[in-house]
């Protein structure tokens, strides 16, 4: 059986960190699925589109991973494609706490879908999406935290300043 897994998230914008879990995660799975969900918590800083677009080019090089947007629960979306498994990050024992809950109640919705925690490497904890999209709102350098060319960090700072 294929071990393909949904690696769920608003990346709002995608960093290092998000990009060095997916790439350790390889050796795991057949496939890794970069889901973008609608956070209705949230108020979108960059479209879904133009993440989805800039994800892709990250992992341009990699066969085993496809980026996606979905909305609805995350869970149904594993079942739609026949994922088994969720992919989550961990930096702090307060993310520990929050994953934990969310992998518990996925677990009770669906028996099915196994929840993997890789930590996240010391050099990206402090890396987190709301405080590289207010450097990036500030017109700060966000550079170190952003994946990909340099190419690619030009597009998604130009797009914020547009």
């Amino acid at each position: 059986m294929l071990r393909k897994a949904v690696f769920p998230g608003s990346f709002d914008p995608f960093t290092i960190g998000h990009e060095s879990i997916v790439r350790r995660a390889l050796s795991l799975f057949d496939e890794i699925i970069i889901a973008i969900g609608k956070n209705t918590n949230k108020k979108d800083f960059y479209p879904v589109e133009k993440r989805e677009e800039w994800i892709a080019e990250v992992f341009a090089d990699v066969d085993k991973i496809c980026v996606a947007g979905y909305e609805g629960m995350t869970v149904d979306y594993c079942n739609s494609i026949n994922a088994g498994f969720l992919l989550r990050g961990l930096r702090t024992a307060m993310d520990f706490e929050y994953e934990r809950a969310i992998a518990q109640v996925n677990k009770e919705l669906e028996h099915n879908i196994e929840s993997v925690f890789l930590l996240t490497t010391p050099e990206y904890t402090h890396i987190n999406s709301s405080i590289v999209r207010d450097i990036l709102r500030q017109g700060g350098n966000a550079r170190p935290f952003l994946p990909g060319s340099e190419a690619l960090k030009d597009k998604i700072i130009n797009y914020t300043h547009s």
